[in-house]
Protein backbone atom coordinates (compact mmCIF):
# COMPACT_ATOMS: atom_id res chain seq x y z
CA UNK A 1 0.00 0.00 0.00
CA UNK A 2 1.77 3.43 -1.06
CA UNK A 3 1.81 6.20 1.32
CA UNK A 4 -0.72 8.37 -0.68
CA UNK A 5 -3.36 5.24 -0.38
CA UNK A 6 -2.80 5.04 3.32
CA UNK A 7 -3.14 8.94 3.99
CA UNK A 8 -6.47 8.62 2.23
CA UNK A 9 -7.74 5.56 4.29
CA UNK A 10 -6.97 7.21 7.20
CA UNK A 11 -8.62 10.64 6.35
CA UNK A 12 -11.31 8.46 5.12
CA UNK A 13 -11.90 6.93 8.60
CA UNK A 14 -11.70 9.58 10.29
CA UNK A 15 -14.09 12.02 8.37
CA UNK A 16 -16.10 9.05 7.43
CA UNK A 17 -17.22 11.28 4.46
CA UNK A 18 -16.41 11.26 0.57
CA UNK A 19 -17.09 14.97 0.55
CA UNK A 20 -15.01 16.24 3.53
CA UNK A 21 -11.93 13.79 3.20
CA UNK A 22 -11.52 14.98 -0.67
CA UNK A 23 -11.67 18.29 0.40
CA UNK A 24 -8.95 17.73 3.23
CA UNK A 25 -6.21 15.93 1.05
CA UNK A 26 -7.26 18.34 -1.86
CA UNK A 27 -8.12 15.52 -4.08
CA UNK A 28 -11.71 14.59 -6.03
CA UNK A 29 -13.93 12.76 -4.70
CA UNK A 30 -13.30 9.99 -7.10
CA UNK A 31 -10.09 9.94 -6.61
CA UNK A 32 -10.54 8.84 -2.58
CA UNK A 33 -13.25 6.54 -4.08
CA UNK A 34 -11.06 5.11 -6.60
CA UNK A 35 -8.20 4.45 -3.79
CA UNK A 36 -10.61 2.82 -1.06
CA UNK A 37 -11.56 0.71 -4.05
CA UNK A 38 -7.92 -0.20 -5.22
CA UNK A 39 -7.34 -0.78 -1.14
CA UNK A 40 -10.53 -3.45 -0.88
CA UNK A 41 -9.70 -5.45 -4.21
CA UNK A 42 -6.22 -6.26 -2.70
CA UNK A 43 -7.27 -7.67 0.60
CA UNK A 44 -10.46 -8.76 -0.52
CA UNK A 45 -12.55 -7.15 1.97
CA UNK A 46 -14.91 -4.68 2.55
CA UNK A 47 -13.45 -1.08 4.22
CA UNK A 48 -16.59 0.69 4.38
CA UNK A 49 -20.23 0.31 4.91
CA UNK A 50 -21.57 2.71 2.26
CA UNK A 51 -25.07 3.57 3.61
CA UNK A 52 -25.47 6.00 1.45
CA UNK A 53 -23.13 7.63 -0.98
CA UNK A 54 -21.57 10.31 0.80
CA UNK A 55 -21.64 8.85 5.07
CA UNK A 56 -20.02 5.73 5.56
CA UNK A 57 -18.84 3.54 8.34
CA UNK A 58 -15.97 1.57 9.00
CA UNK A 59 -16.21 -2.10 8.96
CA UNK A 60 -14.96 -4.27 11.39
CA UNK A 61 -11.91 -5.07 8.65
CA UNK A 62 -11.76 -1.60 8.19
CA UNK A 63 -11.42 -0.60 12.58
CA UNK A 64 -8.77 -3.11 12.66
CA UNK A 65 -7.07 -1.73 9.75
CA UNK A 66 -7.21 1.88 10.74
CA UNK A 67 -6.33 0.66 14.39
CA UNK A 68 -2.98 -1.25 12.73
CA UNK A 69 -2.04 1.83 10.35
CA UNK A 70 -2.09 4.87 13.19
CA UNK A 71 1.32 4.03 14.49
CA UNK A 72 2.67 2.90 11.46
CA UNK A 73 1.72 6.15 9.54
CA UNK A 74 2.78 8.51 12.67
CA UNK A 75 6.12 6.65 12.28
CA UNK A 76 6.10 7.10 9.22
CA UNK A 77 5.61 10.35 8.93
CA UNK A 78 7.97 11.12 12.39
CA UNK A 79 11.01 9.73 10.06
CA UNK A 80 10.03 12.06 6.93
CA UNK A 81 10.29 14.81 8.91
CA UNK A 82 13.61 13.83 10.96
CA UNK A 83 15.17 13.12 6.89
CA UNK A 84 13.62 16.78 6.16
CA UNK A 85 15.61 18.98 9.01
CA UNK A 86 18.64 16.45 8.24
CA UNK A 87 18.87 17.57 4.78
CA UNK A 88 18.06 21.44 5.66
CA UNK A 89 20.99 21.36 8.26
CA UNK A 90 22.77 19.57 5.46
CA UNK A 91 22.34 21.81 3.07
CA UNK A 92 22.97 24.52 5.92
CA UNK A 93 26.62 23.20 6.98
CA UNK A 94 30.21 24.03 5.91
CA UNK A 95 32.44 21.06 7.20
CA UNK A 96 35.94 22.69 7.63
CA UNK A 97 38.85 20.55 7.93
CA UNK A 98 41.99 21.68 9.99
CA UNK A 99 45.60 20.27 9.68
CA UNK A 100 46.39 19.44 12.20
CA UNK A 101 44.06 22.15 14.12
CA UNK A 102 43.70 25.54 14.08
CA UNK A 103 40.42 26.75 14.99
CA UNK A 104 41.78 29.03 17.91
CA UNK A 105 43.74 31.07 15.77
CA UNK A 106 41.28 31.33 13.49
CA UNK A 107 38.32 32.25 15.42
CA UNK A 108 38.03 35.67 14.24
CA UNK A 109 36.95 34.47 10.63
CA UNK A 110 34.46 31.81 12.28
CA UNK A 111 33.17 34.00 14.69
CA UNK A 112 32.39 37.11 12.02
CA UNK A 113 30.72 34.24 9.28
CA UNK A 114 28.08 33.60 12.22
CA UNK A 115 27.08 36.77 12.76
CA UNK A 116 26.50 37.33 9.26
CA UNK A 117 25.23 34.47 8.61
CA UNK A 118 23.52 32.56 11.89
CA UNK A 119 21.49 30.33 9.77
CA UNK A 120 24.63 28.31 8.26
CA UNK A 121 26.16 26.11 10.98
CA UNK A 122 29.98 25.48 10.77
CA UNK A 123 31.47 22.16 11.61
CA UNK A 124 35.20 21.47 12.34
CA UNK A 125 36.86 18.04 11.93
CA UNK A 126 40.95 16.99 11.80
CA UNK A 127 41.52 16.49 8.17
CA UNK A 128 43.88 13.32 7.72
CA UNK A 129 47.74 13.40 7.92
CA UNK A 130 47.63 12.00 3.99
CA UNK A 131 46.28 12.91 1.43
CA UNK A 132 43.85 14.97 2.82
CA UNK A 133 42.77 16.38 -0.47
CA UNK A 134 40.62 12.91 -0.92
CA UNK A 135 38.23 13.93 1.78
CA UNK A 136 36.93 17.50 -0.04
CA UNK A 137 36.67 15.00 -3.31
CA UNK A 138 34.78 12.34 -1.23
CA UNK A 139 32.76 14.80 0.05
CA UNK A 140 33.67 14.50 3.71
CA UNK A 141 35.04 18.04 3.94
CA UNK A 142 33.41 21.06 2.28
CA UNK A 143 36.26 23.30 3.15
CA UNK A 144 40.08 22.39 3.54
CA UNK A 145 42.59 24.97 5.45
CA UNK A 146 46.34 24.07 4.46
CA UNK A 147 49.09 25.57 3.18
CA UNK A 148 50.11 26.16 -0.58
CA UNK A 149 50.85 25.72 -3.16
CA UNK A 150 47.84 23.26 -4.13
CA UNK A 151 47.97 23.13 -7.89
CA UNK A 152 44.61 20.38 -8.05
CA UNK A 153 42.46 21.23 -11.39
CA UNK A 154 39.14 20.24 -9.43
CA UNK A 155 39.59 22.21 -6.25
CA UNK A 156 39.46 25.30 -6.02
CA UNK A 157 42.25 28.34 -3.68
CA UNK A 158 40.30 30.83 -1.60
CA UNK A 159 41.64 33.57 -0.02
CA UNK A 160 45.24 33.14 2.32
CA UNK A 161 44.17 33.37 6.16
CA UNK A 162 47.36 33.02 7.78
CA UNK A 163 51.56 33.06 6.50
CA UNK A 164 53.25 30.76 9.37
CA UNK A 165 56.62 29.55 9.88
CA UNK A 166 57.88 26.23 10.45
CA UNK A 167 59.13 24.61 14.07
CA UNK A 168 61.59 21.71 14.05
CA UNK A 169 60.21 18.53 16.38
CA UNK A 170 62.45 16.24 18.14
CA UNK A 171 63.36 13.93 20.80
CA UNK A 172 63.78 15.97 23.89
CA UNK A 173 67.33 13.98 24.57
CA UNK A 174 68.37 14.88 20.84
CA UNK A 175 71.76 16.69 20.43
CA UNK A 176 70.22 19.84 19.03
CA UNK A 177 67.05 20.16 21.62
CA UNK A 178 69.74 22.53 23.56
CA UNK A 179 70.18 24.59 20.83
CA UNK A 180 67.18 28.00 20.34
CA UNK A 181 66.92 27.45 16.89
CA UNK A 182 67.45 25.04 13.95
CA UNK A 183 68.61 25.87 10.54
CA UNK A 184 67.26 24.12 7.63
CA UNK A 185 71.12 23.09 6.96
CA UNK A 186 71.46 21.15 9.82
CA UNK A 187 68.00 18.72 8.18
CA UNK A 188 70.45 17.36 5.87
CA UNK A 189 72.70 15.25 9.04
CA UNK A 190 69.29 13.62 10.41
CA UNK A 191 66.24 11.71 8.70
CA UNK A 192 63.06 13.07 7.92
CA UNK A 193 59.68 10.91 8.25
CA UNK A 194 57.84 10.64 4.90
CA UNK A 195 54.20 10.38 4.25
CA UNK A 196 52.23 9.23 1.30
CA UNK A 197 50.82 13.06 0.06
CA UNK A 198 50.93 14.44 -3.61
CA UNK A 199 54.78 15.05 -3.98
CA UNK A 200 55.13 18.83 -4.71
CA UNK A 201 52.46 19.69 -1.89
CA UNK A 202 54.05 17.59 0.73
CA UNK A 203 57.90 19.21 -0.36
CA UNK A 204 56.93 22.71 0.32
CA UNK A 205 56.09 21.65 3.65
CA UNK A 206 59.49 19.37 3.76
CA UNK A 207 61.97 20.28 1.23
CA UNK A 208 64.07 18.01 -0.68
CA UNK A 209 67.40 19.76 -0.11
CA UNK A 210 68.36 22.70 1.75
CA UNK A 211 69.14 26.06 0.21
CA UNK A 212 72.63 24.64 0.05
CA UNK A 213 71.82 21.90 -1.96
CA UNK A 214 72.22 19.05 0.41
CA UNK A 215 69.83 16.05 0.25
CA UNK A 216 67.44 15.89 3.62
CA UNK A 217 66.74 12.22 3.66
CA UNK A 218 63.34 10.65 4.08
CA UNK A 219 62.77 8.01 6.65
CA UNK A 220 60.27 5.67 7.38
CA UNK A 221 56.65 6.58 6.43
CA UNK A 222 54.08 7.60 8.60
CA UNK A 223 50.21 7.66 8.20
CA UNK A 224 49.34 9.28 11.69
CA UNK A 225 50.77 12.52 13.83
CA UNK A 226 50.31 9.33 16.86
CA UNK A 227 53.26 7.36 14.80
CA UNK A 228 55.00 10.28 13.75
CA UNK A 229 55.05 11.53 16.97
CA UNK A 230 56.19 8.83 18.02
CA UNK A 231 59.31 7.68 16.20
CA UNK A 232 60.28 11.49 16.64
CA UNK A 233 59.65 10.90 20.59
CA UNK A 234 62.27 7.76 20.26
CA UNK A 235 65.20 9.49 18.23
CA UNK A 236 64.41 7.77 15.15
CA UNK A 237 63.17 10.94 12.84
CA UNK A 238 62.40 14.52 13.24
CA UNK A 239 60.17 16.68 11.70
CA UNK A 240 58.99 19.75 10.25
CA UNK A 241 55.66 21.16 11.01
CA UNK A 242 53.87 24.81 10.87
CA UNK A 243 54.80 26.84 13.76
CA UNK A 244 51.35 27.35 14.85
CA UNK A 245 50.59 23.64 15.24
CA UNK A 246 52.70 22.94 18.06
CA UNK A 247 50.31 24.22 21.00
CA UNK A 248 48.31 20.96 19.80
CA UNK A 249 51.30 18.31 20.21
CA UNK A 250 53.00 19.71 23.31
CA UNK A 251 54.18 16.74 25.56
CA UNK A 252 57.10 16.32 27.55
CA UNK A 253 59.58 13.77 25.71
CA UNK A 254 59.54 16.32 22.42
CA UNK A 255 61.21 19.53 22.05
CA UNK A 256 59.85 22.38 19.56
CA UNK A 257 62.28 24.49 17.94
CA UNK A 258 61.98 27.42 15.60
CA UNK A 259 63.08 26.53 12.12
CA UNK A 260 65.33 29.35 10.25
CA UNK A 261 66.33 29.14 6.51
CA UNK A 262 62.80 28.12 5.08
CA UNK A 263 60.38 31.07 3.25
CA UNK A 264 57.59 31.43 4.75
CA UNK A 265 54.01 29.04 4.67
CA UNK A 266 51.05 30.46 3.14
CA UNK A 267 47.68 28.85 4.44
CA UNK A 268 44.20 29.04 2.40
CA UNK A 269 41.14 27.85 2.36
CA UNK A 270 40.91 25.25 -0.97
CA UNK A 271 37.68 23.63 -1.79
CA UNK A 272 35.84 21.16 -4.86
CA UNK A 273 35.16 23.75 -7.78
CA UNK A 274 32.26 21.81 -8.22
CA UNK A 275 31.07 21.86 -4.70
CA UNK A 276 30.97 25.57 -4.69
CA UNK A 277 27.67 27.11 -3.30
CA UNK A 278 26.36 30.06 -1.69
CA UNK A 279 27.72 29.25 2.34
CA UNK A 280 31.15 28.50 0.89
CA UNK A 281 31.88 31.82 -1.21
CA UNK A 282 30.44 33.57 1.88
CA UNK A 283 32.75 31.81 3.95
CA UNK A 284 35.37 32.74 1.34
CA UNK A 285 34.24 36.58 1.44
CA UNK A 286 34.33 36.89 5.23
CA UNK A 287 38.11 35.65 4.89
CA UNK A 288 38.49 38.38 2.27
CA UNK A 289 37.11 41.33 4.24
CA UNK A 290 39.27 40.47 7.28
CA UNK A 291 42.14 40.41 5.44
CA UNK A 292 45.02 37.90 7.35
CA UNK A 293 45.01 37.23 11.03
CA UNK A 294 48.25 36.80 12.72
CA UNK A 295 49.51 33.70 14.43
CA UNK A 296 51.56 32.69 17.87
CA UNK A 297 55.01 31.83 17.12
CA UNK A 298 56.85 29.23 18.25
Amino acid sequence: MELRDIEIFLVLAEELHFGRAAERLYVSQARVSQAIAKQERRLNAVLFDRGNRRDVRLTAVGRQLRDDLLPVHASMQESLERARVAARRASNTVRVGMIPGNVHYLRGYWREFRSRHPEVELEFRHAPFTDPFAVLRAGELDVLVTWLPVEEEDLTVGPTLFVDERAVALSSDHELADQERVSVETLADFLLTSAQMPLYWGETLVPLHTPAGRLIERGPLVTDMGQLLSRISHGEVFHLLPAHSVPYWSRPDITWRPAVGLPPLPFAMIWRTDAEGDAIRSLAQVATDLGRLPVTPV
